[in-house]
């Protein structure tokens, strides 16, 4: 394909939770860039998630595997890609526990799979060119109650196969930088939360579990801590370190937001009842404790200042006001949390892909 826009942009994972929201930001923001979206619509990837710019002129849609290498070569060449945001991965640790051979293969392995067909594509020619990979605060292990923070010098200590998987995958990015040249670009960024969120991760299943009266499962006393990110945030994070970070560069994005899970959740549950118009602490008694997971961090929390000093990022909402309109947009699209949660999106949306 020759190219038909200033820049061609290769998008991974960009029918999932972070993924959708970076692919709409760049399809509404740049429409001089081509941007092809690139999922092979595993559980978490929801072709609705995109459903207001999937008619856009410069939005493409690939279905295909990012382990298969050959496809990758093809997309390579068939949209002329200059500029790759790689989110694609598996990224649940309970899953992670249960199945590691899945999140080595895809974290891992897709990561190389995609790192060597730009290389072959590029050939040597990086004039432009920019592999960006997405990561997470968890391949730095787990920090103590105390004041400390990680930074991007912070040594990798992973603690489960998922934050190992992903840890190795920044290791092999980085190599192609130092052995091949490959203009790469890093950011590690902490817990997100916002709308599109698939309902096994905590802020989304505990607003359905609480608008259904289900069990709120809370893993050992609840004091294990998070850093919380509102995940428009971090797409527009995402946008400023592709156009302007510095090659070879790692920048952490986080919230400068901690908060123990038992506090988070007495939050949610105080701003689900408010907005059901319940009387206050009607769903209080739905929390229950259960087992803690095994090789629970007791704590993240992401120092954002190299980010915002060298490229002007800072969070824009308070949490209580993100968790606010979180909240109201999970109660809002109702729909589309049924759907997800009966699995009917997945048959629906197939469908509807193989008739484009």
């Amino acid at each position: 394909m020759k190219k038909t826009h200033i820049k061609h942009i290769l998008i991974t994972g960009g029918a999932g939770f972070i993924g959708s929201h970076v692919v709409r930001l760049f399809v509404n923001k740049y429409p001089d860039y081509l941007i092809v979206n690139l999922d092979n619509l595993t559980y978490a990837g929801n072709l609705a998630n995109l459903k207001d710019v999937d008619q856009a002129e410069n939005y493409k849609f690939v279905k295909a595997d990012i382990c298969d290498y050959e496809s990758m070569l093809e997309v390579f060449r068939e949209y002329s890609i200059d500029g790759v945001i790689h989110l694609a991965a598996e990224s649940h640790v309970d899953r992670s526990i249960k199945d590691p051979f899945t999140f080595a293969q895809t974290n891992v392995m897709g990561t190389l799979s995609l790192l060597q067909a730009a290389r072959e594509s590029w050939s040597g020619d990086w004039a432009d060119k920019l592999f960006y990979h997405v990561s997470t605060d968890e391949v730095y292990g787990a920090l103590e109650f105390d004041d400390s923070l990680f930074t991007e010098t912070t040594s990798y200590d992973p603690h489960s196969p998922y934050s190992a998987s992903k840890a190795s995958s920044d290791h092999f990015v980085r190599a192609y930088y130092d052995t091949y040249g490959m203009p790469i670009v890093i950011s590690n960024c902490s817990n997100n939360y916002g709308p599109y969120q698939f309902p096994e991760k905590l802020i989304p299943l505990f607003i359905n579990n609480i608008r259904h009266g289900k069990s709120l499962p809370v893993y050992g006393k609840g004091e294990n801590i998070r850093d919380w990110l509102y995940v428009i945030d971090h797409a527009r994070a995402i946008d400023l370190v592709f156009h302007e970070g510095k090659v070879r560069e790692t920048y952490n994005i986080g919230g400068f937001n901690e908060w123990k899970n038992i506090d988070l959740i007495k939050v949610i549950i105080k701003t689900v009842d408010k907005q059901l118009g319940n009387p206050p602490g009607t769903s209080d008694h739905l929390i229950t404790y259960v087992t803690d997971r095994a090789g629970h961090d007791l704590r993240y929390a992401i120092d954002s200042t190299k980010i915002k000093n060298e490229l002007g990022w800072e969070p824009s909402l308070q949490f209580e006001e993100g968790i606010a309109k979180t909240v109201a947009w999970y109660l809002e699209n109702q729909e589309w949390m049924d759907q997800i949660t009966s699995g009917a999106y997945e048959e629906y949306y197939q469908e509807m892909y193989l008739k484009r």
